[in-house]
């Protein structure tokens, strides 16, 4: 009997060892990752894959090294997941967005019919948008900057996707707190264009779609860097300028923006090619008179026409492009209401603004080619 007893505790002993560790596997089990999406040129996101979720991170563009968001999407609504971030139910059914630069994106995974909300409807250049918000289908929830959050509330997407700032959004903060996932996408911090593009992969996520939004943006890239190496061969390289004067100051791409690697990968001398600024560079115009008036090509002029330019301060008029007619804005594809596909679709297809440039700058290489987005000013 008393070898029967210590058989059972043995074999109760094992048993609970073998629960105990059967369970801390099971628990364990979503700790380990088992891959991740290969991201070649964005550095804003990354993804990784789980046993029962993904594990989608957002990088501070302000803080080296920072987390800015964490998400874990799950199939399963019961699927426990890490406290750190927001649990999201994929793929998302409902999404109201609030930049125009997230809708490409959408067109081209597929998805712009779980759009049910936006913000400033009229400075939306897709048609498809624009017709669901005029039959009622898609709401307006106000300006980007001060959402109307109760709207929002009753709309109840599953999530709501917007750009992030280097400072805390009250908006955001009301959203999350009823329950909202609040997706941050952040394209617009990246430094180069096909870093930008790669941010379909980010959506594509929420939506059980990487395969498709990798394939897609595979091609963009390899058209890209396909065109990207005429341009390398030139021998000559246009001097240019940018931007354009706003009461007094004019504002130029830095060196490091996505606008002046643009500029570098159309084979273009621009005179801050080699300035480290991500953002814009604010000039007093006796400055951009003294080192770029004598400049071959005028680039993403924000006016319509020469008259209206030189009406606007008659300094332009000294410039170079102005006399000889080579002036250029990204306008090409604005409505009326001054809805410009130039930041909607482009950022998706940087291919088809890199070609523009280029067949500007160096025609030769693009015989016959017909501007998408800029437009020569007459």
């Amino acid at each position: 009997m008393k070898k029967l007893l210590i058989s059972a505790l043995g074999f109760t002993f094992v048993i609970i060892v073998l629960f105990s560790c059967t369970s801390k596997k099971a628990s364990t089990n979503n700790l380990v990752s088992t891959d991740s999406l290969k991201i070649a040129y964005a550095e804003g996101f990354s993804i990784k894959y789980f046993t029962h979720y993904k594990q989608l991170l957002v990088y501070s563009p302000w803080v080296k090294g920072a987390v800015y968001a964490r998400y874990y999407l799950v199939k399963d609504a019961k699927i426990k997941t890490p406290t750190d971030g927001k649990k999201v139910q994929i793929p998302i059914k409902t999404l109201t967005a609030t930049s125009v630069t997230h809708f490409e994106f959408l067109k081209l995974l597929g998805e712009l019919n779980t759009i049910t909300g936006v913000c400033s409807p009229s400075f939306i250049y897709n048609a498809q948008i624009q017709k669901r918000v005029g039959e009622g289908k898609i709401s307006d929830l106000g300006d980007a900057f001060s959402m109307n959050v109760e709207k929002t509330l009753q709309l109840n997407p599953q999530a709501v996707m917007m750009s992030g700032y280097n400072q805390n959004d009250p908006y955001a903060q009301r959203v999350s707190q009823a329950g909202i996932p609040v997706i941050f996408n952040n394209e617009w911090m990246e430094t180069s264009l096909l870093a930008r593009a790669e941010w379909i992969k980010f959506v594509g996520a929420f939506y059980d779609k990487e395969k498709l939004a990798d394939s897609i943006f595979t091609v963009v890239a390899e058209n890209y860097n396909e065109i990207k190496t005429k341009s390398a061969a030139v021998k000559t390289k246009p001097n240019i300028m940018a931007g354009s004067n706003f009461r007094g100051t004019w504002y130029m791409p830095g060196g490091r923006s996505f606008m002046g690697r643009l500029f570098a990968d159309a084979g273009a001398n621009y005179y801050f090619a080699n300035d480290t600024t991500s953002g814009s560079l604010p000039l007093n115009v006796e400055m951009v008179i003294k080192n770029f008036s004598q400049t071959d090509v005028w680039l993403n002029c924000s006016f319509n026409s020469i008259s209206d330019l030189v009406k606007a301060d008659v300094k332009h008029a000294f410039f170079n492009p102005v006399k000889k007619d080579q002036v250029y804005n990204f306008n090409k594809r604005m409505l009326p209401s001054t809805a410009n596909d130039f930041w909607e679709s482009a950022v998706a297809r940087p291919d088809v603004l890199l070609s523009d440039v280029i067949a500007i700058l160096h025609p030769e290489l693009l015989p016959g080619y017909e501007l998408v987005y800029a437009e020569k000013l007459k």
